[in-house]
Order: C-alpha cells, then sequence, then structure tokens
C-alpha cells in the first residue's frame, strides 16, 4: 500500500471519529472549539447535489407569511453536511435578490450576545458605520431605524443558543410594528434544541448525499480535470473511501484533497 494511501486512511479515521461528535444532540460548552467564521459568498459551480435542497429553501422563502413575528427556516444537520453551503446557495439566488431588497449574514457561532449581534447586523446594513461604544438601548433604536419598512432576508449561521430568552429579545426588534412581517431568517444549526426555540415551523432536516454525488464530488477534488480516467485503480479506491463518509460532503472533499 503507497504512503498516500496510508495517509488517507488514516485520516478517514480521524475524521470518522470527529464526525461522531458532530450529531443531532446537545452540545456542551467545548463546542466552540469547531466554531468558524462563514461568508455569504459561495461558488454554485462547486456544489454538487444540492439543487433539490435549495430549491425546497427557496420556495420556503417565497412562501406569504401569516405572522407578525419574522418566519425563521431552521436548516438542521450535522457538521460538514453543507448547511451553510444551502444556505449560501439560497441567499445568493437571483429569485431571492429580487424578493428581499436588502440581505444580511451574520455568523454567529459565538455566545448569543444580543449587543454583539446588533452591531453585526447594523454594520451589514450600513457599511461602514462604527457602534463599538454604542449602549444597547442605542443599538436597538439604530436597528429599529434602518430596518423600519425594510423587506430583508437575514441569515444567521451556526447557531447554538438554546436560550429562548435570548432570541425572544432580538426577534422582538426584527419584526414590524404593525401587519404581517415580510422578511424571512435562516437559521443553520447542528443542534434540534435549537430549531423549536427560534421557529414555530419544522426544521428543514439536511441529509447526507447520495453516494453518486459523493463520488462526482470526490473525482472534482481528487483530480485535474479528466486525469481521474489514467488512475482507475485510484478510482476503485475513492469509491472504497466515499463509501465510508457516510454522505458528508465535507468527510468527501477532505479525503479527495489528500488523494490528489
Amino acid at each position: 500500500m503507497s504512503p498516500k494511501i496510508k495517509d488517507i486512511n488514516r485520516r478517514l479515521g480521524e475524521l470518522a471519529t470527529e464526525w461522531k461528535s458532530f450529531d443531532l444532540r446537545q452540545y456542551s460548552d467545548n463546542r466552540h472549539v469547531f466554531r468558524r467564521e462563514t461568508i455569504s459568498f459561495v461558488h454554485s459551480s462547486d456544489v454538487i447535489g444540492r439543487d433539490e435542497d435549495k430549491e425546497n429553501i427557496i420556495s420556503m422563502l417565497m412562501k406569504p407569511s401569516e405572522d407578525q413575528n419574522v418566519p425563521v427556516i431552521p436548516i438542521v444537520g450535522l457538521g460538514g453536511l453543507g448547511k451553510t453551503t444551502l444556505a449560501q446557495l439560497a441567499f445568493n439566488d437571483d429569485r431571492v435578490t429580487s424578493l428581499f431588497p436588502l440581505k444580511i449574514w451574520i455568523c454567529v457561532s459565538d455566545e448569543f450576545d444580543l449587543s454583539r449581534l446588533l452591531k453585526l447586523i447594523i454594520q451589514s446594513v450600513n457599511k461602514g458605520e462604527r457602534c463599538d461604544d454604542s449602549t444597547l438601548d442605542a443599538l436597538q433604536a439604530r436597528l429599529r431605524s434602518l430596518l423600519n419598512d425594510k423587506k430583508f432576508l437575514l441569515v444567521l449561521d451556526d447557531v447554538w443558543n438554546e436560550n429562548k430568552a435570548k432570541w425572544v429579545e432580538l426577534r422582538n426588534l426584527l419584526r414590524p410594528t404593525d401587519g404581517f412581517s415580510p422578511s424571512k431568517i435562516i437559521v443553520t444549526t447542528r443542534s434540534l434544541n435549537v430549531a423549536p426555540i427560534m421557529s414555530s415551523i419544522p426544521p428543514y432536516i439536511l441529509k447526507g448525499l447520495p453516494l453518486e454525488d459523493c463520488l462526482t464530488l470526490f473525482t472534482k477534488w481528487a483530480f485535474n480535470d479528466g486525469d481521474e480516467r489514467h488512475y482507475p485503480n485510484l478510482i476503485r479506491i475513492g469509491e472504497e473511501i466515499v463509501k465510508k463518509c457516510k454522505g458528508v460532503p465535507l468527510a468527501v472533499r477532505t479525503l479527495g484533497s489528500l488523494l490528489f
């Protein structure tokens, strides 16, 4: 067995151990070890196998609201499944951009702190605004002023908050003063406990990719375009590796890049 294949098998074992902890359950405080900053941009051509999920989320975004509170769409799934990627795909779709004149992307990850979130939202809406020294009361007033009569899409990525009181504080600042809210919120989370706290609708449970899509993704990351036909033995090894990835795109991509 070549050193590279041995390295892949070793890394596969490490990843399998890591992903055992990324289950849909309640997490301890050390969960923040896995946090990472995210952005709204995505190369859609790099994403494989999420077209149907994207259309489902967009359909939910386009559904008229019948609630004064801003409707929340929770996307729930294991770490590495592509929750953030799915939110990015919907966020950047032309139909969504036409529907929501104002789009805001916030990577939450850390503690669900109201003051911090208000600052991030304000700075996203009004680029360059400095509000470091603002009081919580001033931040609340400023947010209400900026969002007044605005139709917006807010993405709260990588949420861990299971304290409903904290969410209600933010929710009340986001809803309109009267009438149904035309805006929407997408929340991504690994925890099933978060979804019912933030939304009254069932969560969108993101599932693993089918084997065929995983093989396509693996080939994309393991070889230069067209080179895979020169390495039939590596393709067979890749198929066995992909089966062990359980449909998790991050695992497939990571191991594919090791092979390359």
